[in-house]
């Protein structure tokens, strides 16, 4: 159990996916640019290739962790985390909103 100060640290804003590409070599990752009304969009690295094409994903409104600390996957910076319902490791499904929200506001 966390408590509510605990989760009121995590930074979750609504970003729509602008471009995705497969990342060579790698079976399962997805390069993502996510815009989320800072000006410049965000890179994420997500582990969703065998369930989305990158051509599906483009226009998607998604939930992402933005205040995550920077880490490189496979070589490649992801600059947040995108969230998404995994069901027994089989069934991955991206969590987004249910019509349009401004880039950058606030999940709570």
């Amino acid at each position: 159990m966390i408590t509510i100060e605990q989760f009121q640290q995590i930074d979750l804003r609504v970003g729509t996916i602008t471009a995705a590409e497969a990342i060579p070599g790698a079976t399962k990752l997805l390069k993502l640019q996510v815009d989320l009304g800072e000006g410049t969009p965000r890179q994420l690295v997500a582990g969703i290739a065998q369930h989305y094409t990158p051509e599906e994903l483009i226009g998607k409104q998604i939930v992402v962790v933005a205040n995550l600390q920077p880490a490189k996957i496979r070589g490649v910076e992801s600059q947040g985390m995108l969230l998404a319902a995994v069901h027994d490791d089989q069934d991955i499904v991206l969590i987004t909103v249910d019509k349009p929200a401004p880039n950058g506001v606030k999940v709570s």
